[in-house]
């Protein structure tokens, strides 16, 4: 029987080029909806183990705030702006404040609401009576931390 020849199972070791893009495919594929659905869940603050981060955002809600240097001493508004953050304040805006002659922080509240200088205040270890409110809306924050000479009281509070 010469001359036939049967198409069958031949010992070929090559690999079909679309089974194989495929397969790569949905490994990428699954790997970035694996890191999509991580993401998610961490935004949505599912692998949070206290309730502490929610209470320092008092409620999920976010609160903006400028901080000025009314005492001279140089990164001071850094120093603050840093600490907030680490608190999950929103600081928007540093820089000097008219005059560095300021003896005790304030904290000015830019809203008819004074709830978001309480808390700032309240982070920091100011006085109650030192909030100020003068709420003005073309401001697009909710209170301005002015610091003053008694900054190093403040930072001592504010290592909880």
């Amino acid at each position: 029987m010469k001359g036939i020849h049967i198409e069958g199972n031949t010992n070929n070791n090559s690999v079909n080029p679309t089974k194989l893009f495929l397969s790569i495919s949905i490994i990428i594929l699954s790997a970035l909806i694996l890191f999509l659905g991580y993401r998610l869940l961490l935004n949505l603050d599912v692998f949070s183990n206290t309730g502490e981060e929610n209470e320092l955002v008092h409620e999920n809600k976010i609160i903006q705030l400028e901080i000025l240097n009314g005492c001279g001493v140089d990164g001071i508004a850094d120093k603050f702006t840093d600490e907030l953050r680490m608190k999950y304040f929103d600081v928007v805006h540093t820089g000097n404040y008219r005059s560095f002659n300021i003896d005790e922080s304030i904290v000015i509240s830019r809203t008819h609401d004074t709830e978001n200088a309480k808390r700032i205040a309240e982070v920091l270890g100011i006085d109650e009576t030192k909030i100020v409110m003068q709420a003005n809306k073309d401001y697009f924050l909710d209170a301005t931390l002015i610091i003053g000479n008694d900054y190093k009281q403040l930072f001592a509070t504010n290592k909880r």
